[in-house]
């Protein structure tokens, strides 16, 4: 590790730091309805929007209500996604001439966008037209985000609002997500990454002439306006195979910033909004902390691994960190910080290939994602996802004083409880499980990249990153199977809509319920000790159930590393 590593990585730290207030202000605002600098440009297309669609911003919903309007705009999403897929061939803007793609791949490609996952089974510019792209992974990419903004602010109008029935309107929350927060963000940072190098054209693919005087097609495209929302969204899909690490989505340093930068922002000023709309900004500063906290140590890790390298190449006498997999413009501090990033929330984009990690370096990642994405998280859902984690702990805290466990005011009892935890199971369930299947059944080890410990986590890595709705991978797993892709689809599905209908199912039982005023025994939620309290319980409920499966996979692969063997 080095000097210059760790100013860059407290640089960016610092940086979202400053943009969790005013970003969070100008959210509070939007979805207060309270009127911002572009209510006079969005505020007539939103008022026709509602009457398109047969509501309006004063009709709010009941959980069922919201819940069933949810679910049914993200099937459509997902049908009209998978149709674009099938007709690829028959559609327009295909100047390479894509075919339609097979109906295990479309699924799961589906099912992935969808969710707001993005794992990709496929090279994005060797399988998909200008069309799916823009119009099919571009389009999810905006409403899957927006989906997880409006669940989180429906889930703070639980904890907010007293004595009521309803906890908002999805239609209000999807379209103010979109219009005041995703679209307008986007069109600045497309801006910006085209005026760095990316590329943003519907013209054809470039054909070249090497040095050598060999012809060599160059892939092009609206990769700026895809990479934009990729990261703001924390979608992470990329246009090219190569993710973050090509340089058409990633020129150089400035870029790198930017889109780490994008990542975190709006999931790190959720819990700024999270402290206005409750009326106690240190509730969300608390939420932050612990964040902050599991973050810093992961990176820490993670970049300490990578920095010390491989034993094994060093008795060579090759010196340094393990360079292996990752771009010489980013190098080691860079790339291990974008890794925790991206698995921190759920991003997945990928600036290196976290399977070239050496196996503590990459099992950080792993973690970061078993924990279900609660260090910040994807947008709306870090914040849904720490939340039920807080309704756990508040719950063990009130069993260690002896009192009925409350926080903000609101009685948390069975139902809640109940709800948290099938939240916070159902993750193991889809990654565990199916980690399980595949690494004994003939179809699942065949498309294991390495033998041994590595290849067990290529799997592991898979099906964790699938259920908690990440989309990044170890490259050495050949995921484009029927086996892969239909139960890598169903993974997404599970660890989607099991955890939005919890959070949904909370936010209608809190919201009914009435404010207990604060007294003498009540447990303080703003401070250091919870603070404390809350990392515990992430870690002791969300990371000791995947302790054994990190012993088969990472611990033993750095352990016979230590004694001369790799895999």
């Amino acid at each position: 590790m080095t000097l210059n590593g760790w100013i860059q990585i407290l640089v960016y730290c610092g940086i979202v730091i400053l943009l969790v207030k005013p970003l969070g202000g100008y959210m509070h605002r939007v979805f207060n309805g309270d009127r911002t600098l572009l209510s006079p440009v969005f505020g007539p297309l939103e008022r026709g929007l509602y009457r398109v669609c047969g509501t309006s911003e004063r009709e709010e919903q009941h959980w069922t209500t919201y819940a069933v309007a949810l679910l049914l705009f993200n099937l459509a999403g997902f049908l009209v996604l998978y149709a674009l897929q099938r007709l690829q061939g028959s559609l327009p803007y295909n100047p390479a001439g894509m075919t339609a793609v097979e109906p295990g791949l479309a699924f799961n490609t589906a099912a992935s966008f969808m969710t707001n996952t993005n794992w990709q089974n496929y090279g994005g510019e060797s399988t998909m037209s200008y069309l799916v792209q823009m119009a099919g992974l571009t389009v999810q990419n905006f409403v899957s985000a927006a989906t997880g903004i409006a669940i989180a602010i429906a889930l703070i109008r639980g904890f907010a609002r007293a004595s009521g029935k309803s906890i908002g309107n999805f239609w209000v929350d999807m379209t103010r997500s979109t219009l005041y927060l995703l679209l307008p963000f986007c069109v600045v940072l497309t801006l910006a990454y085209v005026w760095l190098g990316m590329p943003q054209t519907l013209g054809a693919y470039v054909n070249a002439t090497t040095l050598e005087g060999a012809q060599q097609t160059i892939a092009v495209g609206p990769v700026a306006s895809q990479v934009a929302i990729k990261m703001l969204g924390t979608n992470g899909g990329g246009f090219f195979n190569a993710n973050a690490a090509h340089p058409f989505e990633n020129p150089d340093a400035i870029s790198n910033l930017i889109q780490m930068v994008s990542i975190f922002a709006i999931g790190a000023a959720l819990t700024n909004v999270f402290g206005r709309m409750i009326g106690n900004q240190r509730q969300g500063w608390a939420i932050l902390s612990a964040m902050g906290v599991m973050f810093i140590a992961g990176v820490a890790i993670c970049y300490w691994a990578e920095a010390a390298g491989n034993p094994l190449v060093h008795a060579l006498g090759i010196d340094g960190g393990n360079m292996e997999g990752k771009e010489t413009r980013f190098g080691i501090a860079l790339s291990a910080l974008f890794a925790v990033i991206t698995t921190a929330a759920s991003c997945g984009a990928v600036n290196a290939m976290h399977g070239s990690f050496t196996a503590l370096g990459g099992m950080i990642p792993i973690i970061n994602m078993q924990l279900g994405e609660v260090i910040v998280g994807g947008v709306g859902a870090g914040l849904y996802g720490i939340l039920m984690y807080i309704v756990v702990a508040v719950f063990v805290a009130g069993l260690m004083v002896g009192r009925t466990p409350e926080y903000l005011g609101k009685k948390i009892e069975a139902k809640e409880v109940k709800m948290a935890m099938l939240a916070i199971l159902c993750l193991p369930l889809a990654m565990l499980i199916f980690t399980a299947i595949a690494v004994v059944l003939p179809t699942g080890v065949a498309s294991m990249g390495n033998a041994g410990p590595h290849g067990f986590s290529e799997v592991l890595y898979a099906y964790t990153s699938a259920a908690a709705n990440n989309g990044s991978a170890f490259g050495g797993l050949s995921g484009n199977t029927p086996w892969y892709n239909i139960t890598i689809g169903i993974g997404m599905l599970m660890g989607r809509f099991l955890v939005i209908i919890s959070a949904l199912a909370i936010a209608g039982s809190l919201v009914a319920k009435k404010t207990v005023p604060a007294s003498a025994g009540t447990f303080p939620t703003d401070g250091p000790l919870f603070v404390g309290l809350l990392i515990g319980v992430i870690l002791i409920v969300g990371g000791l159930t995947f302790f054994p499966a990190l012993a088969v996979g990472p611990i033993i692969e750095h352990l016979a590393m230590a004694h001369g063997q790799t895999f």
